[in-house]
């Protein structure tokens, strides 16, 4: 008898279409043998669909034994998405309401991060409600922040929103990117040094929690930054392992597991750090529906690096799902 696996994508996000490669990556991964794939689509307005007509939620799930949830960004990341799959009763790859909540506010998820003893960035949070002079706001953060700054949406992820400001020009429209996709942004230190993301599993080949091995990501000469062009351009190099030594893969691989952990994630997820001369610093965190599984995305080849194939991934991930609360 197949499982049935229902694979939720799309969403009213501004990572829509990634969420859309990822969840037909993640249908064209699952054993046929072993599951029955349901392809639940999302739109842009947060309509339901189930083979191209709209359905309720609940009429969408019926019969369907694990979700696994790829709705990137707001809905499918914030918590509201895992709301809807309590309710139902349904079980769900990821983080539930509550950590997916914490995790997907960049601000908060620094803040608990440094409760870990994990190093991140000086950061502040500016709130757009609050601006009554955009340019009188840049004007303060310009003068008290160290630079060069980056300006992020507090939420959101692939690099959606995210600019490098290097001078008082570029500060206003930074902050006016980042409000296009959130009330509120991020005013960050920037940290200049190589970029890395680790994965970690829970429960995976024999490890409570097992770390993959740290990526190390190199943007494209044209790019500033790992940004979103970067990343789904095919132009950046992803180097697995990572070229780290020893001591930085100890401290990467640490850190992830701390902040996994710390956030009260499940199943699996990926850090994002800098490694610096002056140390390693937390960026982010990316709870499982925020993972891409694209043919670009990093979780992927980390896997791939370590022997492990995707298909059996998910296998392990739709047991962990399955399994009961309790245990």
């Amino acid at each position: 008898m197949r499982t049935v696996v229902g694979v939720l994508r799309g969403g009213p996000s501004s990572e829509y279409e990634v969420s859309l490669k990822s969840g037909a990556n993640v249908l064209s991964a699952l054993d046929a043998n072993k599951y029955e794939p349901r392809d639940i689509f999302i739109d842009r307005a947060g309509t339901w669909h189930l083979r191209g007509a709209p359905a309720q939620p609940e009429r969408a799930l019926s019969g369907v034994e694990v979700a696994i949830n790829v709705v990137h960004g707001e809905y499918g990341e914030d918590g509201t998405l895992q709301r809807i799959l309590d309710a139902l009763n349904v079980p769900y790859t990821g983080a539930d309401a509550l950590a997916s909540s914490l995790a997907f506010n960049k601000y908060r998820t620094n803040q608990e991060a440094r409760k870990l003893g994990i190093t991140v960035a000086h950061s502040a949070i500016v709130d757009s409600s609050k601006i009554t002079d955009l340019h009188k706001t840049a004007l303060n953060i310009f003068r008290t922040m160290p630079h060069p700054l980056m300006i992020k949406p507090i939420a959101g992820g692939s690099s959606v929103g995210i600019t490098k400001v290097d001078n008082f020009d570029a500060l206003e429209y930074a902050l006016g990117k980042a409000f296009a996709v959130s009330p509120q942004a991020i005013v960050e230190e920037y940290i200049a040094g190589r970029e890395a993301t680790v994965g970690v599993i829970d429960e995976f080949r024999n490890e409570k929690l097992y770390a993959l091995m740290p990526v190390e990501i190199i943007p494209p000469t044209s790019s500033p930054f790992f940004d979103y062009e970067a990343k789904y351009s095919g132009q950046s190099i992803e180097r697995v392992p990572g070229h780290f030594s020893a001591e930085e893969k100890h401290a990467l691989t640490k850190a992830a597991k701390a902040v996994h952990l710390g956030l009260g994630l499940r199943h699996y997820s990926r850090s994002d750090f800098i490694v610096s001369p002056r140390g390693i610093y937390f960026l982010e965190v990316n709870p499982a529906a925020g993972i891409g599984m694209t043919e670009e995305s990093l979780f992927p080849k980390a896997l791939q690096a370590v022997g492990a194939r995707t298909a059996d991934f998910f296998d392990h991930i739709i047991r962990l799902a399955k399994k009961p609360k309790n245990v």
